[in-house]
């Protein structure tokens, strides 16, 4: 074998064992620490291949070390995975740490599919100890008088482990406690029933299990504030007799139209008539001008109708003047 090779070779064999023999340096304190723990981890065979493969090896010791004090045993590979998955391993072995001590039955892979779904799996495990408050905003509804009651609400819950993958968060709940106190005003009689009795908002809402597919179990639901709005009702009844009586205005104005339309066609229909009139008396003396030539009126018979029609015209003239306010007509015959 040629001398240059066998250099080449123990110069590999030397870089190798001096990287192994720093990243081992690295570790040597780790290991000890683990020992002296009472957790078993090997210096070449788990610390250094961690730190081959980029996992924290701080960070999965350490959680074991945190677990093992509680008197958790967990295994290496699952904190591994869960960290290469994208997970936050402190966080769920303390999870389970506090999910241990309060006796909430919590494994490992619930734990790791929480923390994995997005949610805070240690938050969850305090609040299944330590029920949370949510206060909703206010909530106006109308009860059947139409006064406007404005109350708000709040919701003690509890975290439900078993439903928090998959199960809706706190603005479901927000919205449903809101929804069933919409409900029970709006099936009040009047606002003064529900001013008197707030607690059977509380009871109507409890009843319903508005929980129901959420990843809360509701314990309590208390009416912190009730305020009195608005007349609703008044509101919409002076609003609808405002429409009503421009309505009826519209329809007035209708009417009134029409009935100055039917005028002004009466008014043709007048002169119309009226002129059909002088029509027919400018033919007049052409008739009688045509029964003189065909010998069907004589000149006794023109002078008997004249004077027929000068004895009509007297008669209307007397009859005039004996009529009230006849002298004023006869003054403005003679200023004329």
């Amino acid at each position: 074998m040629p001398a240059n090779l066998i250099i080449l070779i123990g110069v590999i064999a030397g870089v190798v064992i001096l990287v192994i023999l720093v990243m081992a340096a690295q570790v040597l304190g780790l290991w000890i620490t683990a020992r002296f723990a009472g957790v078993k981890v090997r210096l070449f065979g788990d610390l250094i291949a961690m730190r081959l493969r980029r996992v924290p090896a701080a960070e999965i010791v350490n959680s074991r070390i945190t677990a093992a004090k509680a008197g958790l045993m967990l295994d290496q590979d699952k904190l591994e995975a869960h960290y290469l998955a994208g997970g936050d391993v402190t966080r769920v072995v303390n999870a389970l740490i506090s999910a241990d001590k309060a006796g909430i039955p919590l494994t490992f892979e619930r734990a790791a599919a929480i923390d994995l779904a997005g949610r805070d799996v240690l938050e969850a495990v305090q609040m299944s100890v330590s029920p949370k408050v949510i206060k909703t905003p206010p909530i106006a509804a109308v009860a059947k008088n139409g006064v406007q009651v404005i109350a708000t609400a709040r919701v003690t819950v509890r975290a439900d482990i078993n439903k928090l993958v998959g199960g809706a968060g706190e603005e479901t709940v927000i919205a449903r406690v809101g929804e069933g106190i919409v409900t029970t005003i709006g099936s009040a009689e009047s606002h003064e029933e529900v001013l008197e009795n707030p607690d059977k908002i509380s009871q109507t809402v409890l009843e319903k299990g508005l929980d129901a597919g959420t990843a809360f179990e509701i314990v309590s639901i208390d009416i912190a504030d009730v305020d009195v709005g608005k007349n609703i009702g008044a509101r919409l009844r002076t609003e609808q007799a405002e429409a009503d009586m421009r309505i009826a205005q519209a329809k007035a104005e209708s009417r009134r139209a029409m009935a100055r339309a039917e005028e002004q066609e009466m008014k043709a229909l007048t002169q119309e008539m009226e002129a059909k009139i002088i029509e027919a008396e400018a033919e007049i003396p052409l008739a009688m001008a045509e029964a003189f030539r065909s010998g069907k009126l004589s000149v006794m018979d023109y002078y008997r109708m004249r004077n027929i029609m000068a004895d009509t015209d007297m008669r209307k003239a007397i009859a005039e003047s004996s009529a009230p306010g006849a002298g004023e007509k006869k003054t403005e015959y003679s200023v004329v």
